[in-house]
């Protein structure tokens, strides 16, 4: 019979790649805390209304690569290709806003888009996601970037780019959309099929293509921070300021857009030259009117996304040390008598907290030594018939190869000493 096989673009996370996902989870857990924000958990389901309206319908997510469909009562569902909107939608219907003036939300878990699977990029990825729903004000910017480059170098990451823009407002972005089609107008044959659709939709997508006969056009296009109106442009240059105070460094790349339309003013994007063409590690920005286009008060809001997978993919090696480790003790064992003290031992001492293995098929001293090493086990056991007639056993240190005999009566205590 065939083995079933997983779904293309759908990966299984395996050991020992799981230990490195959990400690970027753990490390995610603590910074986020230290700066205020809790841990909020979504569905994976949510109606399709809510991504068309919080997203938006000329989006290429929306377009091209949900995954939606009717359930049984006819209703359409979509599984959720991003968390910002599932996020603003539980913060509006259990009236978080009317708890606090200033919530800060982080959630992590799996997002599905139906896109085209390559390095780095899955149909079902994984992201980290944050959210300051409240003031409007550059300091929560600042206060955002500022905790994200944080976060990233507690992972050890190096030789990343911090790039932010400005998208302007509903009062100074018209003038800029205008001036975009003004520039386009009679280059239409000259540009993709995707950026020929944007210019009837979202003009200001163009800008994102990779494709070189567009990037070509585009780079001799007006630029957005010339049109920031004064209240935008006093904003983005407090952001810079505010920046400025801690030393980071940041490149201001005026032709960066977002891919969702909901984004206003402050937008920010970490790059790596380590992950080819498809660069960006993290991406957000500011999102003023989101909540009220989702029918709640008009709060502002400003978030971040980090793709997880690339994220993992990026962990230094030299970072392995900072990961969980092998077992902390192995019990080998000669013989049925030896099998059941073992079993009790090991049991006893992982009740206890401490990480034991031991082998229940009976094979030979060597083979289970060669077991201990792969699975890099600190200490190993040696339990025999002769030790169990004499109350003791040899503890070898794996690392200095060296045997100390220990009584079995004290054996919790010494393995407990040895965390310590």
């Amino acid at each position: 019979m065939e083995i079933i096989t997983a779904v293309k673009g759908f990966k299984d996370i395996l050991p020992p790649e799981t230990d490195k996902w959990r400690h970027i989870e753990e490390t995610a857990h603590k910074v986020f805390c230290a700066f205020g924000f809790r841990e909020i958990r979504i569905p994976l389901l949510e109606k399709t209304e809510l991504f068309c309206r919080g997203i938006g319908e000329s989006t290429d997510i929306v377009e091209k690569e949900m995954y939606t469909f009717l359930d049984r009562g006819e209703e359409s569902l979509t599984l959720r290709p991003e968390a910002t909107a599932s996020v603003i939608r539980a913060y509006l219907e259990h009236n978080l806003h009317a708890a606090e003036t200033v919530t800060k939300l982080y959630t992590i878990g799996p997002m599905f888009r139906r896109e085209r699977p390559q390095k780095g990029r899955y149909r079902q990825f994984h992201q980290i996601d944050t959210e300051i729903l409240g003031p409007d004000d550059p300091r929560t910017d600042a206060e955002l970037i500022l905790m994200l480059l944080h976060f990233l170098d507690k992972l050890g990451l190096q030789s990343l780019n911090l790039e932010i823009n400005s998208l302007g407002c509903a009062a100074c972005r018209p003038a800029f959309r205008e001036a975009i089609l003004s520039f386009l107008r009679g280059r239409e044959e000259e540009l993709c099929g995707d950026c020929r659709r944007r210019i009837g939709t979202n003009p200001l997508r163009v800008f994102d293509c990779k494709v070189e006969t567009c990037a070509a056009i585009i780079s001799q296009a007006p630029l957005l921070p010339d049109f920031l109106c004064a209240g935008c442009r006093d904003h983005f240059e407090k952001v810079q300021a505010l920046l400025r105070l801690f030393d980071l460094p940041f490149h201001l790349n005026a032709k960066m857009v977002r891919g969702l339309d909901y984004y206003t003013r402050t937008t920010f994007e970490v790059t790596t030259e380590f992950l080819g063409a498809q660069n960006a590690v993290v991406g957000g920005g500011r999102y003023d009117h989101l909540v009220r286009e989702l029918g709640g008060p008009d709060i502002s809001g400003i978030g971040f996304a980090i793709g997880f997978e690339r994220l993992a993919a990026m962990i230094p090696e030299a970072d392995a040390d900072a990961l969980p480790q092998g077992p902390l003790l192995f019990i080998a064992t000669l013989g049925e008598a030896a099998l059941g003290k073992a079993f009790f031992l090991c049991n006893g001492l992982r009740m206890k907290g401490i990480r034991v293995e031991m082998d229940h098929a009976g094979r030979s001293l060597k083979s289970q030594m060669k077991r201990a090493d792969k699975l890099r086990s600190a200490y190993t056991l040696i339990l025999g018939e002769r030790e169990i007639a004499e109350n003791k056993a040899l503890l070898r240190n794996m690392l200095s190869s060296t045997q100390t005999e220990v009584g079995l009566d004290s054996l919790e205590e010494t393995i407990t000493e040895l965390v310590r």
